[in-house]
């Protein structure tokens, strides 16, 4: 295929969007729950302002800056291996998606490492209602990127084994939507507990 013809990143093949029904239940399900807990969220907040903005300045700016790198870097990789799919380079899209699946490991390590620091400051989820809305929002988030990275493990083992081709890979494309839907809305926690509070 000439390079010309190479689609941009966001393209689906004739208009047509990408991934399955299946994910697509499973991405609105996931916005409608997030919905209601940033409901609950700025609730919280409209009640307790001083309790938000003091919780904010006793996060880690460094694990929530850190944790955003790596969810965009690897949505940014995930994206990269369904664009080179659809150009027909097979090996570089499984090595775009390996790399894309190594840096999203950094965010439950990075998550780990920002828990175990909270707790040597005192911070749990008694703390006030910040904290408490705040680990209630993030390890929600944390759940769904779980299932993420599971669903990384799973395209893997199908794109290691030849189960992917330049003209079928709804596969690939559901978890690179999956996984951009949930980089979205840890776009939206960040500056929610860690900046703007």
């Amino acid at each position: 295929m000439p390079e010309s013809a190479v689609l941009p990143l966001n393209a689906a093949p004739g208009g047509r969007i990408p991934g399955n029904k299946g994910i697509w239940v499973g991405i609105t399900c996931e916005l409608i729950e997030f919905t209601l807990m940033f409901l609950v969220y700025f609730l919280a907040r409209a009640h307790h302002p001083e309790a938000f903005q003091e919780g904010a300045q006793r996060l880690s700016r460094f694990a929530g800056t850190t944790i955003t790198l790596l969810m965009v870097a690897s949505s940014f990789f995930i994206a990269c291996s369904v664009s080179a799919m659809r150009a027909g380079k097979r090996r570089a899209s499984l090595l775009w998606l390996i790399l894309g699946f190594l840096t999203a490991l950094g965010y439950p390590l990075t998550k780990a490492w920002e828990v175990s620091w909270n707790l040597e400051q005192g911070i749990n989820g008694s703390s006030g209602i910040f904290f408490t809305v705040y680990y209630y929002l993030t390890f929600n988030h944390m759940v769904h990127a779980g299932w993420g990275i599971l669903g990384m493990l799973w395209v893997l083992a199908r794109h290691a084994a030849g189960g992917y081709t330049p003209e079928e890979h709804g596969g690939l494309e559901a978890l690179a939507s999956y996984w951009h839907a949930t980089d979205i809305i840890w776009l939206t926690l960040f500056p929610l507990f860690y900046v703007l509070a």
